[in-house]
């Protein structure tokens, strides 16, 4: 019979074509089986998976504080993963997960009728955990026909020898390190730490579904952006867990009676906690990496590694100090526009516009493509969507290049730095007001005059070289006739011939006529050496204006040789890198406090400066402190405000902390408008008040706060032991010379 069919024609192409299809289909099978679309990995490349590691960086406690990363991913092992969120992904992806060898039979069959056949898309899909797996680990390539069939076979292949390599534990370890989660993120670890802020093994049964939820849809059901879709998708996760029976309805019912809470952690390179800190630890970990070779004699990559930098950083410290500058700025912001009022710079000089304008990079671009500053001009002038950086609220408008520079050049910025003083390790950072629209660095890049802060090195080196604490100087003002006929001028006090000051006196009310003399007696070669001794690099103007402190000095720089008045007279080198380890905790590379070998100064020098400058906190310029901030801490310091109110500083000194901040807009043409708002008792010395009022709340920081000068001793007290201030006895006054210049 079989015969006679096949003698008609019409079914013996039917065969032959049938044959045909069946022959293609198993060539189209080798094909993938053997690698014509792409080499399957073999069972032993299998057997050593190695998937891109983020480098974490920790604070000093381990805390995250941020990560280097293409992709965001970190791994963990198995006993990390809560049983709920082991139930959860399986209840909802892969309920015969144990009973299948990576591709579920029963599971496509039913596909097969159900939603194929029947168009029943409830039925579910036939995907298993490993099928996921080997498309996490291998992704999916586009091929000009078949493409989707192509993949699926070729996952199903290596799903398989998956199976046959590792147990199911070591599948399931393997899926939650590299499955993609919510906003560019990449293992469950990384997904908890990002949406919840804790380890994975410390996730709720809620925010394990939360986040196995978003497996569906990462977009879609994005509980950052999606809050309430994300929630209802939780939800059927829980429901499936029930359906399934790995939790009871009314664990579900809690679960879901509960709204989700997000602590979302930003750890991309622009967001986050003390996002400049983390940019300055990747350039120096670059460098320090580079005298570093894995076991293969093959460079570190840190983006790809998964290496481990624990840092000096303290994230509590660095959290207050964030909130006390971001208190702070909005308000100095709004007072130092209103003060310009119609008359602002940004908006009315046009030289400055100009000059802001060609020092864009794409004017350069412009310029070297042969345009002219027209057709510069005009193209800047194009208006498009943009955001803007405002305290409040940020906007968006439409708005041209042109617009946004004069936008931005009104802003005012800061820098803050804190440190140990016995060991350089920082403790606090901060670069800018926001690193998304301000990239440059005011800690480790900028090198604005200092002002008055560079008055104690001046006093430091009289003391040291003989001249007596208690000696007398004139507050008159004096013109230097070889310097064209400079005049320094006091800002804080009237200038009056006959009245004379301490060095105590002068240096806590920061007199400019008094240690400009105070320079010119002691010699300027002297204090440049004393001031190389404090670890300052920078070259120095060699200038007695130096005395007022016009040259420019990194914040870290000032740091570190301020540490030395708390540190037996030895500067530091503020460090950020305590050790450096790879993705199992082995030790790559640990770093010591960088300390000065020897004391720049005697102890007697150390302990008149200290003194004077606990002066300045308690009766001279940073009275503040104790009157509007009611800080009862043992504090020293010296504020700093450098020529037109372009700089403001406050250098604060604990016995163990020491503080810089500057504060100041990055245009250095535009400076305050007024002494009163520029001066940096009222720009920079606030966010140090406020950081420590926010300290002194939290016990965790009594070590700091709490801390105790050592007791001065006697002979020091009394060589500081006169009047601070007197003038000049009748006959001087009616006889004295009047000197009107004066050689420097």
């Amino acid at each position: 019979m079989i015969k006679t069919l096949l003698q008609k024609r019409g079914v013996k192409w039917s065969v032959f074509i049938l044959i045909g299809f069946i022959c293609t289909g198993i060539c189209f099978y080798l094909s993938i089986y053997f690698g014509f679309f792409g080499k399957l990995p073999s069972k032993e490349e299998l057997s050593s998976l190695k998937q891109a590691e983020a480098t974490q960086v920790l604070d000093k406690d381990g805390h995250l504080i941020g990560k280097y990363y293409i992709y965001d991913r970190q791994p963990i092992t198995y006993k990390d993963l809560p049983q709920h969120l082991i139930d959860a992904l399986i209840a909802t992806e892969d309920v015969r997960f144990y009973e299948h060898d990576g591709v579920d039979n029963t599971s496509l069959l039913r596909v097969f009728f159900k939603t194929i056949l029947l168009q029943d898309k409830s039925s579910g899909g036939g995907s298993t955990i490993t099928l996921q797996l080997a498309k996490n680990l291998f992704g999916r390539k586009k091929y000009r026909l078949f493409s989707t069939v192509i993949n699926k076979l070729k996952e199903s292949f290596i799903a398989k020898r998956i199976e046959d390599i590792y147990s199911k534990e070591e599948i399931l370890t393997l899926y939650f390190n590299t499955v993609p989660f919510s906003d560019n993120t990449y293992g469950i670890e990384s997904a908890s730490r990002k949406f919840f802020n804790k380890s994975t093994y410390q996730l709720t049964l809620s925010e394990a579904a939360t986040l196995i939820g978003t497996l569906k849809a990462n977009h879609s059901y994005n509980p950052r952006l999606f809050r309430e879709r994300s929630q209802l998708r939780r939800d059927v996760v829980l429901q499936q867990m029930v359906k399934y029976q790995y939790i009871s309805p009314h664990r579900s019912n809690q679960a879901m009676s509960h709204p989700i809470t997000l602590d979302y952690q930003y750890f991309n390179h622009d967001l986050g906690l003390a996002p400049y800190f983390r940019e300055e630890v990747k350039k120096e970990l670059s460098q320090i990496l580079e005298k570093y070779k894995k076991p293969d004699s093959t460079l570190y990559d840190i983006y790809n590694d998964g290496l481990i930098v624990h840092t000096t950083l303290d994230y509590k410290m660095q959290s207050l100090a964030e909130e006390a500058m971001k208190e702070h700025m909005p308000v100095l912001q709004e007072q130092y526009e209103k003060s310009y009022g119609t008359d602002a710079p940004w908006k009315n000089d046009q030289a400055l516009v100009q000059n802001a304008i060609k020092n864009l990079t794409i004017y350069n671009v412009y310029k070297e493509q042969g345009l002219t500053e027209t057709q510069i001009e005009d193209s800047l002038s194009i208006k498009k969507n943009l955001e803007l950086f405002e305290w409040n609220n940020n906007i968006t408008q439409k708005a041209s290049s042109l617009d946004s520079i004069q936008h931005y050049l009104k802003f005012l910025n800061t820098g803050m730095i804190a440190i140990e003083p016995t060991t350089g390790a920082v403790k606090v950072y901060i670069g800018g007001i926001d690193y998304r629209y301000f990239k440059y660095d005011h800690v480790s890049q900028s090198e604005r005059q200092v002002g008055s802060t560079f008055k104690p090195f001046v006093y430091t080196a009289a003391i040291e070289n003989g001249m007596k604490p208690c000696s007398y100087f004139s507050t008159k003002e004096i013109t230097y006739t070889n310097l064209k006929n400079w005049t320094p001028k006091n800002a804080s006090i009237q200038n009056d011939p006959h009245l004379n000051f301490t060095l105590e006196k002068a240096l806590s009310n920061s007199v400019n006529t008094i240690a400009v003399k105070v320079l010119n007696e002691v010699g300027i070669p002297t204090v440049v050496d004393q001031v190389k001794k404090l670890g300052v690099t920078t070259p120095l103007s060699e200038e007695p204006a130096m005395a007022l402190g016009t040259d420019g000095i990194k914040l870290k720089e000032l740091a570190g040789a301020y540490a030395s008045y708390v540190n037996k007279g030895k500067s530091v080198k503020p460090y950020y890198i305590s050790k450096i380890e790879d993705k199992h905790g082995k030790l790559i590379a640990s770093f010591e406090p960088r300390i000065a070998d020897s004391s720049a100064y005697s102890d007697y020098t150390r302990q008149v400066i200290l003194k004077m400058m606990k002066s300045t906190v308690d009766e001279g310029t940073a009275t503040r402190l104790r009157t509007t901030y009611k800080l009862k801490n043992e504090i020293a310091g010296k504020t700093g405000t450098t020529q037109d109110n372009k700089d403001g500083w406050f250098i604060g000194i604990t016995p163990k902390l020491v503080t810089v901040t500057w504060v100041g807009n990055d245009n250095y043409n535009i400076g305050f408008k007024t002494t009163a708002l520029g001066q940096g008792a009222n720009t920079a010395l606030p966010i140090f008040a406020k950081l420590y009022q926010k300290m002194n709340k939290d016990t965790t920081f009594d070590v700091y706060t709490k801390s105790k000068f050592e007791k001065i001793p006697e002979q020091i007290l009394k060589d500081l032991n006169c009047k601070p201030e007197k003038r000049d006895n009748f006959f001087k006054r009616l006889f004295g010379k009047k000197k009107k210049k004066r050689v420097f």
